[in-house]
């Protein structure tokens, strides 16, 4: 076997490590995989993202979304709602006053005749009236009562829409790192490609192979292309998710893009990202060998970078029964609990209207018109009036009794709701805590020996292949096994994260879900 045959296959033996786009730049045939660097992070590493996309990690994120997230944000007005109601409650129900003036006048007498007609002006003669409602059955102070319930309502609604907020940012943001961590594998796998084929190339050019050994390397590489475009798309969609979820518009970016010298991607269309220009292979023969084998857009910029430790597998560190208890103060039930407190409440004040109201009228009134009786000796200036009414509503008992029974059965709702809600809680945390055990479980499958036997599997191929027992074709087919095993691994790190995440919304317990 040739020296160039063994420098392309050190270049493939470094697919099982690094990812060799992240290593350090030195000649393929000089690296052996004993002296590859420190595995880097998943979901650190840099990506060729737009100019204007920041790095984002999930603190940052979690951190955004309280202050800036519109469901939030629509909550906290709605306590605001409650606030203000609570003043309307809270006041004594206003008074009204009339004023008024006769503005004519005139005579009739017993034949129909009418004598004496005038018109009046409101300094001759004003009336003067004052309508007090006098509530009765304490109605003010369990209007209040129900604004407070009210108002408590609307502050756990605050909250549980916190908690499903954070939730969804969580899943995205895990979402957009797991297609991360699966792109830096996909780049990474594409510039180590990239250099086997250009050692074959050279080894056909020396007539070392024939071209159909680097046309089947080629043909073989369309998966790895795939990999790298589907993952480069969920990233770009992960993103925006999580810049929708933080109020922020995830098609307005700068247009153009970074560029990575370690993966010898440049821009060259402004607003896309694609490889430098391919410079022409003086030692391939023209034909189908010397086509293109790989895509030319790489990765679209993007409102933020996502960035976090996807590698990291966080300890959960609190027992079933601990979060158990927690269900009960999750923030959905005790919105529906404080639902149900303010029906309640709303009962009771319906039932304070058996007490009837009492509308209380006074009035005053003064003319300056000639009242003068014929025989008064004294002439007189002018008439005041006093008058005060007393009014009480009737014939409302059944108006009364169907509100109460309204009342009454809205009240049983809002308990039947409650209770469901607690129920509903207690089943959704009983399926978090099966799934964290179930991902958990498959984690530590990868984690325990899976990955290491991929690796070990496309070892023994290689040196199989370097004893001329294996075809490079068969190298191929273990370096598949071991891009898809660390492809399953990334989706069971994700699915555990996730599953942690979704114990600490099912739980209603702060500090369960991951801190990347």
């Amino acid at each position: 076997m040739t020296m160039s045959m063994r420098a392309a296959l050190l270049g493939l033996a470094l697919l099982s490590g690094v990812p060799a786009a992240f290593a350090q730049a030195q000649p393929p045939a000089a690296q052996p995989p004993a002296a590859q660097p420190p595995a880097a992070r998943p979901g650190t590493l840099p990506l060729p993202v737009g100019a204007s996309a920041q790095p984002l990690t999930l603190a940052e994120a979690e951190a955004a979304l309280v202050e800036r997230n519109l469901t939030v944000l629509a909550a906290r007005r709605g306590v605001d709602v409650a606030r203000a109601q609570r003043l309307v409650a809270g006041a004594l129900p206003p008074a009204q006053v009339s004023v008024g003036s006769s503005v004519a006048q005139f005579s009739e007498t017993r034949n129909g005749a009418i004598r004496g007609t005038r018109y009046l002006s409101p300094s001759n003669n004003i009336n003067v009236g004052l309508t007090v409602l006098v509530e009765r059955g304490s109605k003010r102070t369990l209007r209040s009562r129900f604004a407070d319930r009210q108002i408590e309502g609307a502050e756990a609604q605050v909250l549980d829409a916190l908690r499903t907020s954070l939730f969804q940012l969580r899943q995205a943001f895990l979402g957009a790192l797991l297609a991360r961590a699966n792109l830096e594998v996909a780049l990474g796998n594409r510039a180590s490609l990239d250099r086997t084929e250009q050692l074959l190339r050279r080894q056909l050019r020396d007539g070392a192979i024939p071209e159909g050994d680097l046309l089947r390397f080629q043909a073989s590489r369309l998966q790895f292309e795939i990999d790298v475009t589907s993952n480069a798309q969920a990233y770009a969609a992960g993103v925006a998710a999580v810049a929708a979820l933080l109020a922020a518009d995830p098609a307005a970016f700068q247009q153009g893009a970074g560029q990575l010298a370690a993966l010898g991607i440049n821009p060259r269309v402004t607003g896309a990202l694609a490889p430098p220009p391919e410079r022409p292979r003086t030692g391939t023969p023209a034909g189908p060998a010397s086509a293109p084998t790989a895509v030319r857009t790489i990765l679209s910029p993007v409102a933020f970078d996502v960035r976090g430790r996807f590698d990291a597998i966080p300890e959960l560190g609190i027992s079933r029964e601990e979060l158990a208890q927690g269900v009960a103060s999750r923030a959905d039930v005790v919105v529906a609990e404080r639902q149900s407190a303010a029906a309640s409440a709303n009962r009771l004040l319906v039932e304070a209207g058996r007490s009837r109201d009492v509308t209380v009228d006074s009035s005053w009134g003064r003319s300056r018109l000639s009242q003068d009786l014929p025989d008064s000796r004294d002439r007189l200036n002018a008439i005041n009036s006093f008058g005060l009414t007393l009014s009480v509503p009737i014939f409302t008992s059944r108006i009364v009794e169907g509100n109460i029974a309204t009342a009454a059965a809205q009240q049983g709702q809002a308990d039947a709701i409650a209770r469901a809600a607690l129920l509903q809680a207690r089943a959704e945390f009983a399926g978090a805590w099966a799934s964290v055990e179930q991902t958990r479980s498959l984690l530590n499958l990868y984690a325990g020996g899976a990955l290491g036997r991929a690796e070990e599997a496309y070892r023994s191929t290689e040196q199989a292949y370097v004893a001329g027992g294996r075809t490079l074709l068969d190298v191929l087919d273990a370096l598949r096994v071991l891009n898809a095993t660390r492809i399953q691994a990334n989706q069971a790190r994700y699915a555990y994260l996730v599953a942690l995440s979704q114990l600490e919304q099912a739980s209603g317990v702060s500090g369960v879900a991951p801190r990347l």
